[in-house]
């Protein structure tokens, strides 16, 4: 998947970017490019799957690449972590094996520029950033991942991030789409 282009901070300057979220069942850790051989493995035998998940029907991913397009993009992800303008992290199974991803990046209006919600509205202690726009996929042979890796996720977003407000798309049961801080 393409990251989308920005330029400026999304967290505040003095956040601590979690380096995991570990579950029973699957551990999160920031997408790099070695996870490549298995990041591709996943979404390529799961296109269909992903496409179909809540959140991914308007995306232009995932589309056909080959490893070394795929490498390119889990650089660039990388990058983007780096740099905290945006985060991915690769899902994987207690046994290592790459099984999905989540992506947090600032939210962008309906014709795709940085809307001005997504920047940080404050540096320092007590700044919160602004709108989240959160994506997750699991590989079509673990969907039953699929719940419980979007109930983690949300509660791991309203209780270590920053964010006044995540956009992320329900799945069945859930009954919400966009949750504030604090709620």
């Amino acid at each position: 998947m393409t990251a989308p282009d920005t330029a400026r901070p999304f967290v505040p300057g003095d956040f601590s970017v979690p380096g995991e979220l570990v579950t029973a069942q699957f551990r999160l850790e920031p997408l790099g490019p070695q996870h490549n051989d298995g990041d591709y493995e996943a979404w390529t035998s799961s296109m269909a799957h992903i496409r179909a998940t809540p959140g991914f029907a308007d995306w232009s991913w995932p589309k056909e690449m080959t490893p070394e397009e795929n490498l390119g993009d889990l650089r660039r992800h990388a990058e983007d972590f780096a740099g905290r303008t945006g985060f991915t992290y690769t899902v994987l199974d207690p046994g290592g094996r790459v099984v999905g991803c989540v992506y947090i990046y600032p939210a962008r209006d309906e014709e795709g520029a940085l809307s001005e919600e997504g920047a940080p509205s404050g540096e320092g202690a007590g700044g919160t950033s602004g709108v989240a726009d959160v994506r997750s996929w699991v590989r079509a042979d673990r969907a039953e991942l699929d719940v419980p890796l979007h109930d983690a996720v949300s509660t791991w977003l309203a209780s270590a991030w920053p964010f006044a407000e995540v956009r992320y798309a329900p799945r069945g049961g859930d009954g919400g789409g966009t949750a504030r801080a604090g709620a």
